[in-house]
């Protein structure tokens, strides 16, 4: 059964580092795309960070040179990370794991439960 778990929220500094880790009871590597959303309050949930399996990424406009989505193999874990987190990075941050079905274009998602950022002095 999937259920993406999130870890590493809580509250951090700007400037301060931040490392979001996302793992599953199996295999990270059987997803073909883990996305990283986020969503903030009165704001709807958006895209941060997505992979696919063969490593390709693509981040929003506003993370875009601050965060770094990558796989780990070893710790079975999609992680986030930015080494320069702004307070308007604050939201509940969700792990989100894409499987495409064989059979067409469909796509069946996991959700974690989300973990919360708070970037404040």
């Amino acid at each position: 059964q999937v259920q993406p778990v999130e870890s590493g929220g809580g509250l951090v500094q700007p400037g301060g580092s931040l490392r979001l880790s996302c793992t599953d009871s199996g295999s990270i590597l059987n997803f073909d795309i883990m996305n990283w959303y986020r969503q903030a309050p009165g704001k709807q949930r958006e895209l941060v960070a997505s992979i696919t399996k063969s490593g390709s990424t693509n981040y929003a406009d506003s993370v875009k040179g601050r965060f770094t989505i990558s796989r780990d193999n070893t710790r079975n874990t999609v992680d986030l990370q930015t080494n320069s987190p702004k307070p308007e990075d604050t939201a509940v941050y969700y792990c989100n794991l894409r499987l495409r079905s064989y059979y067409g274009p469909a796509w069946t998602d996991y959700w974690g439960q989300g973990t919360q950022v708070t970037v404040s002095s």
